[in-house]
């Protein structure tokens, strides 16, 4: 199984203008990876019609044609889409820093999430973008080792930390991630309908919280 990771939102615990009012955490999952190099094959085509990028594919920097046509592309694709959803004002105080509330979003993702796509024979790969901090990093392979020790039986696990524009995973989860927040964020649902038969779950995590800490 290969889990590819990315997140929404900042880690900014205030109203202040450019504070997002939700933490997103996605992954997307298959045990095909190949069938990702679409996007690669895509990326050339761009080239050929005079739309090359400069860098990988970037739902937030990419121009609305090429988003329609890396969404089409997702559609084709043997995927499940995973998110859980963190209203960040209902989050304690002392997880209102990034290290904490990663740690906290990674393992009940995964507590979630692991059981439906993890079986006891499996091998389990867990790809995440390598930008971030050393902690975030270090949050993330303690999230995915917690729950593997007790929520998920798999036969071997690793995690792995590589730039964005390495692996076609990457820039599927960064799409999928990104259409989930536009309607969280702004009600703007055109482009989660694109991806809505790949998402399988989608947790509020404070769903039933009532409490603002700001």
């Amino acid at each position: 199984m290969y889990v590819f990771s990315d997140e929404a939102g900042n880690f900014d615990f205030s109203k202040r203008p450019g504070a997002s009012k939700y933490f997103i955490l996605g992954t997307v999952t298959t045990t095909d990876p190949g069938s990702l190099a679409a996007l690669i094959d895509l990326r050339r085509d761009l080239a050929w019609d005079g739309a090359g990028l400069e860098s990988c594919f970037h739902a937030a920097e990419d121009t609305q044609l090429v988003r329609d046509h890396v969404f089409r592309v997702i559609d084709g694709l043997e995927i499940r889409a995973d998110f859980t959803i963190f209203e960040k004002s209902k989050t304690v105080p002392h997880r209102q820093r990034d290290e904490a509330l990663y740690k906290l979003a990674w393992f009940e993702h995964f507590k979630h999430v692991g059981p439906h796509i993890v079986a006891r024979r499996d091998d389990l790969l867990v790809i995440a973008a390598s930008i971030g901090t050393r902690k975030r990093r270090r949050a993330i392979r303690l999230g995915v080792e917690d729950v593997v020790i007790q929520a998920v039986s798999c036969n071997r696990w690793e995690v792995a930390f590589w730039p964005s524009e390495s692996d076609p995973g990457l820039q599927v989860a960064d799409y999928c991630t990104w259409a989930v927040q536009r309607k969280w964020e702004r009600g703007d649902d055109r482009s989660y309908n694109l991806i809505r038969t790949k998402i399988r779950t989608e947790y509020d995590f404070f769903q039933f919280g009532s409490r603002h800490y700001y």
